[in-house]
């Protein structure tokens, strides 16, 4: 008998920690969707960066390496192409989905030498 009484006064505590754990659970488990989405944007910006680089490089029109590059970016990116002397640079910004919020964008940038400069 002893052992059903233990049970009984003991029934509620589950209730209360389910409660309580529960929304936990579930903002650790959306601050992880938010991280790997976040991830997943900065692999687009390496992609479009090296993507207007290479298109750069091979002395493509600025509107086409724009193009090119937000076709590969996150949407809406910013995409900036510099040239300097014999090296072009391709800068790609943008804010992660979901949450837009937050004061926090992710960039990346790449360079690549132009062909046939040196010639």
């Amino acid at each position: 008998m002893r052992g059903c009484e233990r049970g009984r006064s003991d029934r509620g505590f589950v209730t209360a920690e389910s409660a309580v754990v529960l929304p936990v659970l579930v903002m650790f488990a959306m601050a992880l969707v938010w991280g790997l989405l976040v991830v997943a944007a900065q692999i687009q910006c390496v992609d479009a960066a090296r993507t207007g680089a290479r298109a750069a490089a091979r002395q493509d029109p600025a509107d086409a390496v724009v193009s090119v590059a937000r076709e590969a970016a996150p949407r809406g990116a910013t995409v900036t192409v510099s040239r300097e002397a014999d090296r072009v640079r391709v800068v790609v910004v943008a804010r992660p989905p979901v949450l837009h919020g937050l004061p926090f964008e992710v960039r990346e940038e790449a360079v690549a030498w132009v062909e046939g400069a040196g010639t």
